[in-house]
């Protein structure tokens, strides 16, 4: 079902290509360590898959390249996947500079989450996101970072992308936006949730008070 909806670059756009890697190892995630770095772990018991994909939008016009990337993160419960929204709130106000790995981190990072029924989320069960700026040693920076996170009864979505030179912030969030839909769609017709046989619908909601400490599907 992962490798379904992630599917490939056409998420982002006719431009987009697969990156190298394209595919992240499918039996470990990113989690952020106290020191504010992401490392690569073997998924816990309550993870029945992840799999993350990355693409690029490549250099162009005197403009640099775009990373972009899609995670689908499978677990056992709905509690479970809200252990993993609430994780990702915490780390934000936690980590406003964060190493995702050697050359390469995010900084200025600001983080907002809804619960289904709460401002404009009337389609999942919690939604967060960041924004921030991506930093290279290789690439420069400051560029716009977006990420974005849903979940839906116990599948967790999440896509980011990193701009590069020349880009706008509109250059980054919109191919975000557009590939989080498409996912999302994607995942709501899996599990039944466009439907109503889902048993964990709109109308089960996990509460949004839950504050076990999870973790994030990718970085």
């Amino acid at each position: 079902m992962i490798r379904t909806v992630i599917a490939g670059p056409e998420l982002f756009g006719p431009r987009v290509v697969r990156a190298t890697p394209y595919e992240g190892d499918p039996g470990r995630w990113a989690v952020l360590g106290e020191n504010c770095a992401w490392q690569q772990q073997e998924l816990p018991k309550d993870v029945l898959a992840s799999l993350t994909r990355y693409f690029e939008l490549p250099a162009a016009g005197g403009k640099g390249a775009i990373r972009l990337s899609a995670t689908v993160t499978v677990h056992r419960t709905p509690l479970d996947a809200a252990w993993e929204q609430a994780r990702m709130l915490e780390e934000a106000l936690s980590c406003k500079e964060q190493l995702l790995r050697p050359g390469e981190r995010l900084t200025e990072l600001n983080s907002w989450g809804s619960v289904f029924g709460e401002g404009n989320n009337h389609d999942y069960d919690d939604a967060v996101g960041e924004t921030g700026s991506c930093r290279s040693d290789t690439r420069g920076g400051p560029y716009p970072y977006y990420w974005h996170q849903v979940m839906l009864g116990p599948v967790v979505v999440s896509v980011s992308g990193c701009g590069g030179r020349g880009h706008t912030d509109a250059d980054v969030s919109q191919p975000v936006g557009e590939a989080h839909a498409k996912v999302t769609t994607r995942v709501e017709r899996e599990i039944g949730w466009d439907d109503g046989t889902f048993s964990g619908s709109p109308e089960a909601k996990v509460s949004p008070s839950t504050s076990v400490p999870g973790t994030k599907g990718g970085a």
